[in-house]
């Protein structure tokens, strides 16, 4: 046998073949095993594999060989970790599911917007921060119970 022949021989003997064929960029090592590209798992590199998962009901998919969550409804961020709150969580507030704030002590609402006044303002006063009242004239004071004197 020519050295041109044998060369060829040995680098077919070289090569793996895997059946059937990697997917997604794998490599065959040796029949029936394949090293996976990142985003890739299983025996044939078939299954899609997002890092750390998917949260809140988020699916693991591959467009175009990049494999990302696809969120459910409400939710973002790389894992789908993230709530979305369309209104806002304002003064503080965070955002704990999706349209859900968790409101700082003081306040409420579904975007953390409304004032709580432990002691309500009077004389038709209105509760603008936590504990404070912006009273109408002529009435003053924490709660709007001193009458000015004109």
């Amino acid at each position: 046998a020519s050295p041109v022949f044998l060369q060829a021989l040995f680098l077919v003997c070289l090569t793996a073949t895997c059946y059937p064929k990697c997917k997604n960029g794998g490599e065959c090592l040796r029949p029936g095993k394949c090293r996976c590209p990142p985003g890739y798992g299983g025996r044939y590199c078939h299954k899609v594999s997002c890092e750390g998962g998917c949260q809140n009901g988020g699916e693991c998919i591959s467009v175009n060989r990049v494999v990302k969550c696809l969120c459910a409804s409400g939710w973002t961020g790389s894992r789908c970790q993230e709530a979305i709150c369309p209104q806002g969580c304002r003064n503080n507030g965070a955002c704990v599911a999706p349209g859900i704030c968790s409101c700082p002590a003081g306040w409420v609402g579904g975007a953390c917007h409304l004032a709580v006044c432990k002691l309500p303002c009077q004389h038709g006063g209105k509760c603008i921060a936590p504990n404070v009242c912006r009273c109408r004239l002529p009435y003053s004071g924490l709660q709007c119970t001193k009458k000015r004197k004109e």
